[in-house]
């Protein structure tokens, strides 16, 4: 099985009021490095075998965060990651956004949504997942590694994950410097967290390695990585 910890970049001065995009030099604001670091300590004590990083410079700083006291790994950068491309509504105000008829349509029907001049955000969704397909299968297997991307990248992944239709992905939440945790196993992801902005990370270690060959035991029954708890079962214990 491969986690993925899926980071949305710190706050910048347009986070909230103007739909940045891909606006080169958008830098992470004070409170947005405050909050990186705090993500980056947050995460000391997990071993990372890869950091990627959308090529923007909101995520890339994020990322160093995270990165710094770690040795043998670097931060990479991956476009699939990016930002989604909003095309003429890059740079615009959101108040004057939400009052385009586009706008209705991106809440209530995203999947047939596509920006003036821009991306579909069906197809954001399809690089975004096939990013995560390509890291976990070149890292492989009971591998742990963190993705600093953009908040609807980051919702189209969970939502892939969920396996539920991209149009309910405006039902999830990606907050600056949250943490998003989904374990990918051979059957089936499981989202572990969603939104986590605080709190221990011990349990997102890899479960112990079972024998080659061999599967869990569970009152006589056996099952595999693969077998979602029935009951709920007792957790990281």
């Amino acid at each position: 099985m491969t986690t993925l910890l899926l980071a949305r970049h710190g706050l910048t001065d347009l986070t909230g009021p103007v739909l940045a995009g891909w606006t080169p030099g958008v830098h992470l604001s004070e409170r947005g490095r405050a909050q990186a670091e705090a993500l980056g300590a947050r995460l000391a004590a997990l071993r990372l075998d890869a950091i990627v990083s959308s090529p923007l410079e909101r995520c890339l700083e994020t990322a160093q965060a995270v990165l710094q006291g770690r040795e043998g790994i670097k931060i990479e950068s991956d476009e699939r990651l990016g930002e989604c491309g909003y095309g003429d509504w890059t740079g615009r105000p959101l108040t004057e956004l939400a009052e385009e008829p586009l706008w209705r349509v991106v809440q209530q029907h995203p999947s047939a949504v596509v920006f003036p001049g821009g991306e579909s955000l069906a197809g954001v969704q399809r690089r975004a997942v096939a990013a995560v397909r390509h890291w976990n299968a070149k890292l492989g297997d009971d591998a742990i590694y963190l993705a600093c991307s953009h908040g609807d990248v980051i919702k189209a992944i969970v939502a892939d994950a969920l396996g539920v239709h991209l149009d309910q992905f405006q039902r999830i939440t990606a907050d600056p410097a949250s943490l998003t945790v989904i374990r990918y196993t051979p059957l089936r992801p499981f989202v572990l967290r969603v939104n986590d902005v605080g709190g221990g990370v011990e349990n997102l270690l890899p479960p112990p390695p079972q024998p080659e060959g061999s599967e869990q035991q569970d009152g006589g029954e056996r099952f595999t990585e693969s077998d979602a708890a029935v009951g709920g079962g007792a957790g990281t214990t």
